[in-house]
């Protein structure tokens, strides 16, 4: 049995300079006038797919039942599939392009239990060109989905098992290290990493150390210490490896920004290890 639905979470790449989330918003309050629309963010990267898959998983476990309306689409035009994807029992569908983008998030909430491929021309727009689905297939859709439009009705059934999955990476061990990568950076400046406290050997810390890129010299590497910390405050004037309000370990500075600091960007690798970093001295005399 289909049920209507009074919320529509948004995210997408199109900013806030050009007209583009407004007439998507303004197709959804057409068609399904009921329907609140909660725009999580329209600032993905243009293009970035894993930033926006990121983003999605982030929010996933706070948004409220309804329909997930997701659209960072680099291959808008091309023979990638538009879907929709059914979870938590039918409390929310997922409705994006198949590139990824959804994966992180439908795993987080709880897997896809079905998936339809969107081509029913009954709800598609007739817009002008073919690079706009944001506007002419995924509003729309989601719309009717809010109105109690079945999900079956969208168009042919897909074998969730089929879609295509995300492209965040995976930390790993290596010679008592392990190598995790910069996943997202806050607007503190705050680095996430792809590492989460089970990743992470028990019986390291509370000093481990940093294994960063050296700004100075592209391809070289510096190794900084740092501490496990419970909070920004804890850190003091030092780098802190901190559980941020998403249950990963994040590189902070205390008031201060890492990213700028210590000049990390997505992608960048970083090398935990245990133990400090040892300190080499020179010895100096003073006087003639």
């Amino acid at each position: 049995m289909s049920r209507r639905f009074e919320t529509i979470s948004f995210l997408s790449d199109y900013g806030l300079a050009d007209e583009f989330a407004g007439v998507c918003s303004a197709v959804i309050r057409d068609l399904a006038p009921h329907v609140s629309v909660v725009n999580l963010t329209h600032s993905i990267p243009a293009f970035d797919v894993r930033a926006g898959a990121l983003a999605l998983a982030r929010s996933v476990a706070y948004l409220p039942e309804g329909v997930i309306l997701a659209v960072v689409d680099p291959g808008v035009g091309t023979d990638r599939k538009a879907i929709a994807v059914e979870v938590a029992g039918g409390a929310g569908i997922f409705v994006a392009p198949d590139n990824g983008l959804i994966a992180p998030a439908v795993a987080i909430a709880g897997g896809a239990e079905r998936a339809f491929q969107i081509t029913n021309q009954e709800i598609i727009l007739s817009g002008a060109g073919g690079t706009f689905d944001g506007r002419d297939v995924f509003a729309p859709a989601a719309a009717q989905l809010c109105n109690g439009v079945p999900i079956e009705e969208l168009g042919p059934e897909l074998d969730p098992s089929l879609l295509m999955p995300s492209a965040i990476p995976l930390p790993r061990e290596e010679n008592d290290t392990v190598i995790a990568e910069v996943l997202w950076v806050d607007h503190f400046g705050n680095c996430q990493l792809n590492v989460g406290p089970e990743d992470i050997p028990v019986g390291w810390g509370p000093v481990i150390s940093l294994t960063l890129p050296d700004p100075a010299e592209p391809g070289v590497t510096v190794v900084r210490s740092a501490q496990l910390a419970t909070s920004f405050g804890a850190i003091g004037g030092g780098i802190g490896l901190i559980v941020d309000s998403l249950g990963m370990y994040a590189i902070c500075l205390d008031r201060r920004s890492a990213a700028g600091e210590l000049v990390l960007d997505v992608g960048d690798q970083v090398v935990i290890a245990q133990g400090e970093v040892e300190l080499v001295t020179t010895p100096v005399s003073f006087g003639r």
